[in-house]
């Protein structure tokens, strides 16, 4: 790939810059520089080198391998489905979507294997993921069966017009209506 820098007004340095105009991350570009594979002027240069319009960046194509998220046969508890949303009752234990250490048996491997209708506003590893909830934590998720719906939902979680409720049940006798659970 190829990056002929054209009307930059400012200094910037090119770790920070290419982040900007390139699919890869800065800490991906910090690890193409420290390898020698990202040159200005067919030279070798370090994170902190400052171009100037008509430089020419050369950086790999193919730095990142892609990696595919392949729907899987995991039981799903769908609790409401329509043509424009999934509401699924996670269990404790699974991962909602592919991460680090987790490629497979998550929820969106799940979703991919029941529905090819996913929203895809949160990227490739979250297709239809509009919140999540933690590994060891069960519950409701929405799931969004296209754009325009994860849009609708994404702004009711920020104005808080959808609210989450969490339910702990203890064992033993608690005399409080109310606590502050301070821990993991």
């Amino acid at each position: 790939m190829v990056v002929k820098v054209e009307n930059i007004d400012e200094i910037v340095r090119i770790d920070k810059y290419l982040g900007t105009v390139t699919e890869y991350s800065r800490s991906k570009i910090e690890e193409m520089i420290s390898k020698d594979l990202v040159l200005v002027n067919g030279k070798s240069i370090k994170s902190s080198f400052k171009f100037k319009n008509g430089d020419e960046i050369t950086l790999p194509d193919d730095y990142i391998k892609p990696i595919e998220v392949k729907g899987e046969d995991i039981d799903l508890d769908i609790v409401y489905e329509d043509e424009y949303i999934l509401v699924v009752n996670k269990p404790s234990g699974m991962v909602v979507h592919p991460g680090n250490g987790n490629m497979s048996h998550t929820l969106v491997n799940a979703l991919l294997n029941h529905t090819d209708k996913l929203s895809d506003s949160n990227g490739y590893f979250r297709p239809g993921i509009v919140h999540r909830i933690d590994k060891d934590t069960s519950g409701l998720l929405l799931v969004a069966k296209n754009d325009k719906v994860h849009a609708i939902f994404a702004e009711c979680f920020k104005n808080k017009t959808i609210k989450r409720v969490y339910v702990a049940l203890l064992k033993g006798e608690y005399n409080h209506m109310s606590a502050v659970i301070d821990a993991p």
